[in-house]
């Protein structure tokens, strides 16, 4: 099957972004050994610097909190980049560390090898990525396990780790919540797609065009990929409408299937309607995008899901750092957003 230019597909949105008056950053590259830029960290458990992750080589950073107490547990933040983007770059454009500083987490920024992805995308819209134990989910999931088992330099709570992406970061994100809802108690999908939305390259771009054709079905692959481990796993979408890289549809769609997924899990604790959402709100960044903020309890009013729909907002994580690699300053903090979603889950976990 030939590759696709994903580097052509995104330029496009690059200049949409220039054209906004927001200059693109300079390129920060992903170091080949242990130590890095902007206060990352390599993660080297015991010797050989960066780690491998099984077969596939890919590496990883990882930040931990400034004045976190190594001997108390705390939460993780699995973040992953897009396409074109590197865990140094995304680390830099999403100001994650900033807020792990500030409310004390871990971070951790697996990296995708350019010998599976020449151009950095993970491969979402392939079977073999898409299965427990198998493949890039597989490699993430180990990396997670090795660092709440290994480290050294902090204590991470098994019970409170995330995960995070953009992007083909944002559909790996969802398929990490479907493969394994026993490792992550929530997730966050940034301009992503459903899990098994896509099988092939060429039905990729459809879905990126257009959305899944069926979200009943992708709901029953989810709850299927649970397996033995099904759980509700509580889930926060954000879009921007002027996506014109990942279609908007597909954030209600992610959110549908999450929903759909979680009550196959749960039947009893949750039954969530989309077009019913607990409470709703609008507002906007002073001289920036709008954005309207929709989420859904459960009936002892935990939070379960939360939909961030941003005016105006292209393929972009919102309210990132100005000239960062795909990042709109403009919008409300999709970073504050997502932290603020996981601690309430944390606080207050779904029940099966």
């Amino acid at each position: 099957m030939p590759r696709a230019d994903w580097r052509e597909l995104y330029a496009s949105n690059r200049a949409t972004i220039a054209r906004a008056g927001i200059a693109p950053a300079e390129a920060i590259s992903f170091p080949s050994r242990a130590g890095a830029p902007n206060g990352l960290r390599a993660v080297a458990p015991g010797r050989g610097g960066l780690p491998k992750l099984g077969r596939s080589g890919h590496q990883a950073l990882i930040h931990v909190a400034r004045g976190l107490d190594p001997s108390t547990p705390a939460p993780l933040v699995c973040m992953l980049h897009g396409c074109t983007q590197d865990p140094a770059t995304f680390a830099a454009s999403t100001l994650m560390n900033d807020a792990a500083d500030r409310h004390g987490f871990v971070v951790l920024y697996p990296g995708q090898n350019r010998g599976d992805n020449p151009q950095g995308c993970w491969n979402w819209f392939l079977p073999e990525h898409q299965r427990r134990e198998r493949g890039e989910p597989a490699a993430i999931a180990g990396l997670v396990r090795d660092l709440i088992e290994t480290s050294s330099d902090c204590t991470v709570d098994g019970g409170r780790v995330f995960a995070a992406g953009l992007s083909s970061g944002g559909a790996m994100a969802a398929i990490l919540a479907a493969c394994y809802p026993d490792l992550f108690a929530a997730v966050a999908v940034h301009s992503g797609l459903p899990y098994n939305s896509a099988t092939s390259m060429s039905s990729a771009f459809d879905v990126m065009a257009s959305g899944a054709a069926d979200a009943d079905a992708h709901a029953r692959a989810a709850r299927a990929a649970m397996g033995d481990h099904a759980r509700p796993v509580p889930s926060i979408v954000i879009h921007g409408t002027a996506d014109r890289i990942v279609a908007p549809a597909n954030a209600i769609n992610v959110l549908r299937q999450s929903m759909a997924a979680n009550h196959l899990a749960a039947p009893e604790s949750c039954d969530h309607d989309v077009a019913r959402p607990t409470s709703s709100r609008s507002g906007k960044v002073d001289g920036g995008h709008a954005y309207t903020q929709s989420r859904w309890t459960d009936g002892r009013g935990a939070p379960m899901h939360e939909l961030l729909e941003v005016d105006g907002l292209g393929h972009a994580w919102s309210g990132g750092a100005a000239g960062g690699s795909y990042t709109d300053p403009r919008g409300p903090s999709a970073t504050e957003a997502i932290w603020a979603f996981f601690a309430l889950t944390a606080a207050d976990p779904p029940r099966v």
